[in-house]
């Protein structure tokens, strides 16, 4: 093997300088500083990236914390709403239960009178039916001939002390 015979090791010494010294002449002035600028524009890339989700961060806390305010202030209206409807409702329903009331007692009032004059009435006429009815009886057993005052004065005491 030509590489490991002693007499062309000079040659090959001096050509491993001169492609090493080309070799590294290339990488430190070309691919390097290439390199360098590269992994310089990521860092910085990524620093801006930061600074951006930084300030978008903020500004999502920013943008949550009036959402949560708004949020706050809609619950407390909608409370307030909630409460003056409660309170009208409250209103509505005592002026219509007064007015039932009012409509009911009007009614019962009505109904008592026109219960009382049916009542004085037929009291009435029971009286009128028991007073011919007793006359009637009294000419036909007892054969007496009462006058129609004494059997209704009769009858009218009778009734009252039943009603009693």
């Amino acid at each position: 093997m030509p590489q490991f015979d002693p007499s062309s090791f000079a040659s090959q010494i001096f050509w491993l300088i001169v492609s090493f010294g080309v070799l590294y002449y290339l990488m430190a002035r070309v691919a390097l500083p290439r390199i360098a600028e590269v992994l310089e524009e990521r860092s910085e890339r990524i620093a801006n990236d930061l600074e951006k989700a930084q300030a978008l961060r903020k500004e999502s806390d920013a943008v949550i914390e009036a959402y949560e305010e708004a949020l706050a202030k809609a619950r407390a209206d909608a409370g307030a709403v909630i409460a003056a409807t409660k309170a009208e409702l409250a209103d509505l329903t005592a002026a219509r239960e007064k007015d039932f009331a009012d409509k009911v007692a009007l009614k019962t009032a009505e109904s008592e009178a026109r219960i009382a004059a049916v009542r004085a009435e037929m009291t009435e006429q029971v009286k009128a039916i028991a007073t011919a009815t007793a006359g009637d009886i009294t000419r036909q057993i007892a054969g007496l001939d009462v006058a129609n005052d004494a059997v209704s004065t009769a009858v009218a005491e009778r009734v009252k002390e039943t009603a009693a």
